[in-house]
């Protein structure tokens, strides 16, 4: 009876790895919004507007880390 006590409140390794799982795709979520990323997109917004006709909610901007090298993906449809 003692022993019950723990055995319920014990994780499977499953449900440990899923918990794991969740704070690692949490962190890295949150390491991969640059502080810069909405002023980047404010100022190339503004740039392009002025010689192209552009709409501006469309733009997608997005940075990616992997390992060393990161990549600036800029996507802007043309109307």
């Amino acid at each position: 009876m003692f022993f019950d006590f723990f055995k319920k409140n014990k994780k499977t390794s499953a449900e440990q790895a899923k918990e794991r799982l969740r704070i690692i795709l949490a962190h890295e979520r949150a390491e991969n919004k640059a502080p810069f990323l909405d002023d980047l997109r404010k100022d190339i917004i503004e740039v392009i507007a002025k010689y192209i006709d552009i709409d501006p909610k469309s733009i997608n901007i997005n940075l990616q880390k992997d390992q060393s090298i990161e990549v600036l993906e800029i996507n802007i449809p043309i109307k």
